[in-house]
């Protein structure tokens, strides 16, 4: 009976820690750390249950659509989990902006709903690099 009990002891604790190791890894181990660069396109806060700050970056160029067809532009979607991050960032909406972020394998409704969350700013330009104004010309060869 001694046996028995230790057996299940120890089955219990072995699946136990690795239900600990998996819910760690999944969660909470950083999987990546980066920057990012584009046009801050939205920043908000939102949610059911937990409010957390949601934003969209904006890349530079375009890639191929999911299925072949056409074009679409890079967008970068993350969470922000500090909320001076987050108002810093409500200010910088239309700016070029870099971001460092973490990677996480797995989203956490606290946390936000994007594997990926912003914690710091690095650079905030208020002047776009790329100018998005396209010359009018009209039939005499002038331009406006």
């Amino acid at each position: 009976m001694r046996t028995k009990t230790k057996v299940i002891t120890w089955i219990v604790t072995l699946l136990l820690l690795a239900g600990a190791g998996f819910v760690f890894f999944k969660f909470y181990f950083v999987l990546g750390e980066g920057v990012k660069a584009g046009e801050l396109n939205q920043i908000v806060y939102k949610g059911w249950v937990w409010k957390t700050y949601e934003g969209r970056l904006i890349q530079t160029g375009f890639r191929g659509a999911k299925k072949g067809t056409g074009i679409q532009s890079n967008e970068f979607n993350f969470s922000v989990v500090d909320k001076t991050v987050a108002d810093s960032l409500m200010r910088c909406s239309g700016k070029l902006v870099e971001l460092r972020y973490k990677e996480y394998n797995g989203w956490l409704p606290w946390r936000g709903m994007q594997k990926y969350v912003v914690y710091e700013i690095l650079s905030v330009d208020d002047k776009a690099s790329v100018t998005s104004e396209v010359p009018f010309v009209i039939s005499g060869g002038e331009e406006i």
